[in-house]
């Protein structure tokens, strides 16, 4: 029906032109013959040629880092001629025929190429899905091992009996004959012909014709109106604009769907319904050499080049709102005006069945789906970027490193830098500003990094900082990705939309760069959801001049194309440098290696954990071995400290002054007064100090003694500090002294000497007390007088004039107590004037206390000899004792005294070694691994305690051999992911 129709229309419009024709009397009119007529027999003469518009049109592969051009249409003007009739019909009818078989024949070929190109073209801007060829289950990959395809194969038809399908060529021919004779009236011919004309011209045209023909029977009165090319470019753009929109979001559905399908496929294989063996995901391999990297000393001339993605930016230029619609979740802190980013945030985006995020230290997993998790995820951040900030600082190199996996996101690596600020405000640290600076140049100063330099478009272009910092890190532009943000804020309140394509095009300053995009992240409301920003940016761009006008391109806004333009450049980057990172490693290790041998080669290659760890086993063995330590040896090293301690207080402030009495009564009472205010006073905390010191001193004898040929000095630092500290944080049980006060109360109080053994070992205490006292007094004497005549005539030495004048005073006084041996402790003042004057008559001025300092210590020595020769009378007198000295001049309190205090320093002893051994070796024990276990989470605190060239060179070696084998392990995925 159509085909009759059109006929129609060819004749109407072939009668039209011959009404409206004028020319030569008994011709025919050129515009009553058809296009392919005149175009056979007219070639040379001016004719009707009516041209196919043509597209320029280059179909690129769809990339974020290119520029798809506009289609531009060039149209030819129309021009009618006439041309005298001829008469020979039948000639011209053949040439006819001829003709159109050729015309028909070309065009098939044509239309098949130009088909060809077209699907090519298509085909070639789809995104490429190799990555995601792991979707399809393998059944799909080993469906040859289910179904025989031989003998489905064997079961379709030969080609003998295809052939018995094709078409009877016989029966063409005939049709075509009967098709000849059916041509044979004039008119009807014309009219077929301009039917077939009008449908190659229809079929030659790609989409809608840019003009169309008319009825010229039913509209002849009117005038043909010619579209203007303007018209028609901005109808092709809008329509181009359309397409590109349309494809978009056909690619987006085809993305939400592949995400639904990816998720589904990735839980199945978490519950095992496929049981296949899930790999760590090479992102998750890289992002772990990474943070090996970060702790890597670079002291071996071999550095990190490995590839991240760098986001520098102004303050609040929307760098974080950036990540965060890369991300898919608000993850990061936000405040209005004020500096949030504190540290270097790296983010490692990854695939994964549900949306989540943890950190490398951290098993803990947030759920970017609920509100909750996302707000306690942006106060842990909050927490570690100030915790990561020293104080008097405003921001820290430290790293923070985050995880995000999510359905659909892209496999790269950010780092979110601090923003750069151009003034110092009140509350920052006066060396912000460079501190900011010098952190944002380590980042970007990596050959391989990728800058993503993000601009605020909001505000004058001259007015950012960053991009000067940019340029100068990659002046040519090679790894720098350009993003303006906030372009709604920019077009509604920019008066030129020129600039804006400046600002992107980077005219409008020095900075050269791979691509540039332009986004929307928000109103500007926190509150947002990531689904709400993106709907409003996609709405945004398709009622945006800046697309409409052709400032931008449709693969230049988004973040979606953002995010997929800086994955493909991540992985190229990888790609390229990875490998020569792994033969930079492999060269540090084998140096590295070549020097432990030369210089340890008889020693196991630990690092500074694994000397620690040695250490502490070595410290808890030394611990343990205090409870080894025998009874008896506690009893004699306690008995013997606590004697020292108090022997001076019990010699001159009890024995002396009581021994001065010459009354047996008055000295009895005088001892137990004083050995009571003792005891409920100084002596229970002299005991547990002495306790406490004897343990302090036996845990660093067993901490510091040499082990032999197994002693390993490197430790002696760490175990010294390992003591230090367990001895600070050690305190004694407070309910000791309270029983230590009532057990040497009873002592104290007891007075009876059992036996003979009990009597002589208190007079051999009293002697060797009194003996040490005795040896005391006569090393002041002589250093108060100088030495004698041996050692003047021996050492040649000579004494002082004051030392001469104590002498003269001695030799006085000693005179005095020949003539009275029985004399009391304490000089009487005519006694002084007495020796005061002989002296001066010998020519001797001496001073009053001068002669008390000197009576002191020979009454002394004088006192403390005659109590040693009393207590040889006293080794008969136990008898005497058991008597209780009646009818016997002989009396030996003085013995009963020391033996009172010897059996007090026994008992004391024994009690404090029960409780050193019962309780304060345990709890010294676990204080020990309390230190410890806090020396193991310092690392500061390790590395300045295991120090030397032999710990810092097996840690270099550690972290080369880590790096190199996660180097390899990624390089081998990455090739099978190929």
């Amino acid at each position: 029906m159509w085909r009759l129709r059109r006929a129609a229309v060819a004749c109407e419009v072939c009668q039209s032109l011959v009404k409206h024709s004028s020319g030569t009397k008994g011709s025919l009119p050129l515009q009553k013959l058809h296009l392919v007529s005149r175009s056979i027999y007219h070639s040379h003469h001016p004719i009707l040629k009516l041209q196919r518009p043509h597209f320029r049109t280059s179909f690129q592969q769809f990339s974020s880092l290119t520029n798809l051009p506009l289609r531009k249409l060039k149209l030819s003007p129309i021009k009618y001629g006439y041309q005298p009739h001829r008469n020979f019909w039948p000639a011209r009818l053949a040439a006819r025929l001829l003709k159109l078989r050729y015309l028909i024949l070309g065009s098939a070929v044509g239309g098949g190429y130009t088909a060809k190109k077209t699907f090519d073209q298509w085909k070639d801007m789809i995104p490429d899905l190799s990555d995601y060829k792991w979707i399809v289950p393998d059944i799909v990959w080993e469906i040859d091992e289910y179904i025989d395809l031989e003998q489905i194969r064997k079961a379709l038809p030969d080609s003998e009996d295809l052939a018995k399908l094709a078409p009877d060529f016989d029966k063409i021919v005939e049709s075509l004959s009967l098709l000849k004779d059916f041509f044979t009236t004039g008119h009807k011919l014309v009219s077929e012909v301009i039917e077939a004309s009008d449908l190659l011209l229809l079929l030659g045209s790609p989409g809608e014709t840019a003009f169309r023909a008319t009825d010229p029977g039913s509209e002849s009165d009117k005038p043909y109106r010619k579209v203007s090319d303007k018209e028609k470019i901005d109808q092709l753009q809008e329509e181009l604009l359309h397409t590109q929109l349309k494809y978009q979001r056909i690619l987006e559905r085809l993305e939400k769907e592949n995400k639904e399908l990816r998720k589904l496929v990735l839980q199945k294989d978490d519950k095992g319904i496929h049981h296949r063996k899930l790999k760590k995901s090479l992102i998750d391999m890289y992002s772990e050499v990474l943070d090996v990297l970060s702790d890597y000393d670079a002291s071996y001339n071999t550095q990190d080049h490995l590839p991240r993605v760098v986001v520098v930016g102004d303050q609040s230029a929307g760098k974080t709102s950036v990540l965060e619609m890369i991300a898919q979740a608000r993850i990061f802190p936000r405040g209005s005006g004020e500096m949030m980013t504190r540290s270097p945030v790296k983010v490692t985006l990854s695939e994964g069945p549900h949306h989540v995020a943890l950190f490398k230290d951290s098993s803990r997993e947030f759920d970017l789906t609920k509100e909750e998790d996302l707000a306690a995820l942006r106060h842990e951040i909050e927490l570690r970027m100030r915790k990561n900030v020293k104080e008097g600082c405003t921001v820290s190199p430290e790293t923070i490193s985050l995880n995000v996996k999510g359905p659909g996101l892209q496999r790269m690596v950010l780092v979110d830098l601090p923003g750069v600020i151009n003034t110092v405000t009140s509350g920052m640290a006066p060396d912000t500003k460079e501190t900011i600076f010098s952190i944002s140049k380590a980042y970007m100063q990596n050959p391989n990094a990728i800058i993503l330099c993000i601009q605020d478009g909001s505000v004058d272009a001259e007015r950012s900082i960053v991009t000067d910092l940019v340029s100068q890190m990659d002046p040519h532009g090679r790894r720098t990705i350009f993003v303006l943000t906030k372009v709604d804020l920019a077009e509604k309140n920019v008066a030129s939309p020129s600039r804006i394509q400046q600002i992107i095009e980077g005219k409008l300053f020095p900075m050269k760069a791979l691509g540039y995009f332009a986004v929307v992240t928000g109103k500007g409301n926190s509150s947002e959801s990531i689904e709400a920003i993106r709907d409003y940016e996609e709405e945004f761009f398709q009622n945006s001049k800046l697309l409409k006008t052709s400032m931008l391109k449709a693969h230049q806004v988004t973040t979606r194309n953002l995010s997929l333009a800086v994955s493909d450049c991540f992985w190229k980057m990888v790609r390229e440098s990875v490998e020569q990172q792994a033969d930079s490693f492999k060269a540090t290790r084998f140096n590295l290696e070549t020097e432990w041998k030369n210089n340890y080669p008889r020693l196991r290659e630990l690092d500074r954990n694994e000397l620690f760890e040695k250490a502490k086993n070595e410290i808890l063995d030394e611990v343990i071995s205090l409870s080894q330590v025998t009874p008896k040896h506690w009893e004699e090293i306690l008995q013997q400290s606590l004697w020292e301690r108090v022997s001076t207080h019990v010699i001159e402030n009890i024995y002396l002054p009581a021994a001065q009495t010459m009354n047996s009564g008055t000295f009895n009472t005088t001892v137990d007064i004083k050995l009571k205010q003792w005891t409920d006073k100084q002596l229970p905390n002299k005991a547990v100090e002495v306790a406490w010191e004897t343990l302090q001193e036996e845990f660093s004898r067993f901490m510091t003694e040499p082990k032999g040929k197994e002693h390993d000095d490197i430790f002696d630092k760490l175990k010294e500090a390992v003591k230090e500290e367990t001895i600070k944080r050690h305190k004694w049980n407070d309910f000791a002294e309270d029983s230590l006060r009532v057990i040497q109360h009873n002592a104290l109080e007891d007075r009876s000497i059992s036996d003979k053994q009990q009597w002589d070992a208190a007079i051999y205490f009293m002697e060797e007390a009194l003996q040490a006292r005795l040896k005391d007094t006569e090393n002041a004497i002589e250093n108060m007088v100088g030495p004698d005549w041996k050692k003047r005539w021996l050492y040649w030495k000579n004494r002082t004039q004051e030392q001469c004048v104590h002498n003269e005073t001695k030799n006085e006084l000693e005179k005095m107590l020949k003539c009275n041996e029985e004399h009391p402790a304490y000089l009487a003042s005519d006694e002084i004037t007495t020796v005061r004057k002989n002296l001066e008559s010998r020519g001797v001025e001496v001073d009053p206390s001068l002669i008390k300092d000197t009576w002191h210590q020979v009454y002394r020595r004088h006192f403390l000899k005659t109590a040693l020769n009393h207590c040889n009378l006293c080794r008969r007198g136990f008898y005497y004792y058991q008597r209780h000295f009646v009818d016997s001049e002989l009396e030996c309190n003085d013995v009963v005294l020391f033996w009172r205090i010897q059996r007090m320093l026994s008992i004391t002893a024994n009690t404090l070694r029960q409780q050193l051994t019962n309780t304060e070796v345990r709890r010294l024990e676990k204080n020990v691994k309390e230190v410890l276990e806090d020396f193991a989470e310092d690392s500061e605190k390790k590395v300045k305690l295991l120090t030397g060239k032999r710990v810092q060179l097996a840690e270099d070696l550690k972290k080369v051999r880590e790096i190199q084998e996660k180097l390899d392990a990624f390089i081998e995925a990455l090739h099978q992911e190929k």
